[in-house]
């Protein structure tokens, strides 16, 4: 078949072709017969020109031929009329690089989903989601890698049965390019009343106020609480005061896509709470070598202790229970008490009931080495606060008694020592600033 854009190949005819054949009339013939016939001839021409020229324009009109449009046009209707209801949004758009690794999910409307498959594409391993109760909405069970690429595909149907499909490949934003911080305390704990709230990002923050607009932090006691900076990296919050025992702490964050500096987003999206367990401060006097324990402000209980010598005296100042071990080695090394020889003024392999309350090295813990004598009488260590205890941990002693009676956040305060306070960035201790220095470092 040809069309108007490509005529058909020219054919040459001959005289007899222009004419249909006719019988020639028999000599003597009347000249009105041969009239006639030239005229039926012509006609007959006229006729097949006609029936030509309609096929080469595509008149529809003409022996029912569209080209096949109209048929095309009628399987789309049909198709259109029985496409499902059913419309399904994958939060990651196909092709995307720095998509989410928080907020990656599928929504549907107008039907229900009935499968998602999200697989790393690389590795083709599955990742674990769940469908929501009422089928609108999927999400992963795990927070996916940075930088990595995804595959999903999505399922559903709607209300008549009708299915639909949709598919995307993603790749989560690359570590180079996002920030994240680590934070404690962890959803769920209950912590001592000193606990901050601590981040430390994993790239520096140059945009401190967005970043610290988006994460806050409330209580169900009312009190106000402030995030402070210390340096580029490290941001926490508290309140003016210790939290109020018995209440409730509500962390939300919400960095997906906030930027922290140039060329670096956030990803984390998440809500923490936590709660404070009972107030429980307690003060260690170097001059008298005992440490009060003080229960809801009551005192609770008064233990000798072995503190820091004068040449290594402990610390002043507030500090908060960061980590506790049952069993810890201590090695004089690491936190710069060496011999000529670099090993360790001391090394301890199996510490028992040991807490941390600085990053450089101080811990109250238990003490088996040193003679009874020591405890409520004189300072022998190196900085640390030292309580009587048994080699293992066994047995009933001050050491054993004072870890189990413990929680992360509850604060050891140090008094009447020959050393400087301790910073407030060693360890969870920023109680070591005033409030006005406090608020002074929020970016807010």
């Amino acid at each position: 078949m040809t069309t108007p854009d490509t005529p058909a190949p020219a054919r040459s005819r001959t005289p007899h072709q222009l004419l249909p054949s006719v019988e020639q009339p028999a000599s003597g013939a009347p000249r009105r017969n041969r009239r006639m016939r030239r005229t039926l001839a012509v006609t007959a021409l006229f006729a097949a020109g006609a029936l030509t020229l309609s096929a080469c324009g595509g008149d529809a009109s003409a022996g029912g031929n569209d080209d096949g449009k109209n048929g095309q046009a009628g399987a789309d209707a049909a198709a259109a009329k029985n496409a499902s209801d059913v419309k399904i949004k994958v939060s990651s758009e196909d092709g995307s690089t720095n998509a989410s690794i928080n907020d990656t999910g599928v929504k549907v409307t107008g039907g229900k989903l009935t499968e998602v498959k999200l697989t790393d594409a690389d590795s083709g391993k599955d990742v674990a989601g769940a469908i929501s109760a009422d089928g609108t909405s999927w999400k992963p069970g795990v927070q996916l890698e940075r930088g990595t690429k995804y595959r999903i595909v999505a399922k559903a149907k709607d209300a008549k049965g009708r299915a639909a499909t949709e598919n995307a490949t993603f790749t989560t934003v690359s570590s180079a390019n996002s920030f994240i911080g680590s934070y404690t305390p962890d959803n769920g704990k209950t912590v001592g009343v000193g606990m901050p709230v601590s981040f430390n990002f994993d790239k520096v923050i140059t945009n401190k106020k967005d970043v610290q607009s988006h994460i806050t932090v409330t209580s169900s006691s009312g009190q106000q609480v402030v995030g402070h900076w210390f340096g580029a990296q490290r941001l926490d919050f508290r309140p003016q005061d210790y939290w109020k025992a018995g209440s409730k702490v509500t962390m939300k964050i919400d960095l997906d896509g906030v930027k922290g500096g140039q060329g670096i987003t956030g990803v984390q999206s998440k809500t923490v709470t936590f709660t404070i367990g009972r107030s429980q401060v307690s003060t260690v006097d170097m001059n008298t070598q005992t440490m009060t324990v003080k229960r809801d402000g009551k005192t609770f209980k008064s233990i000798p202790i072995s503190g820091g010598s004068p040449q290594n005296p402990t610390y002043n100042g507030q500090m908060v229970i960061s980590e506790k071990f049952e069993q810890t080695r201590m090695d004089g090394s690491t936190v710069g008490f060496k011999k000529k020889d670099g090993k360790g003024e001391y090394d301890i392999p199996d510490v028992p009931h040991a807490m941390r309350l600085s990053a450089s090295g101080t811990f109250i813990h238990g003490n088996y080495w040193g003679p009874t004598s020591i405890f409520g009488n004189s300072g022998t260590s190196h900085g640390c606060v030292g309580l009587r205890d048994q080699k293992g941990g066994g047995g009933d002693t001050p050491g054993k008694w004072f870890f189990n009676e413990s929680l992360i956040g509850d604060v050891v305060i140090v008094k009447n020592s020959d050393d400087q306070t301790i910073k407030p960035d060693n360890g969870l201790n920023g109680w070591n600033l005033s409030w006005s220095e406090w608020q002074a470092g929020s970016a807010a």
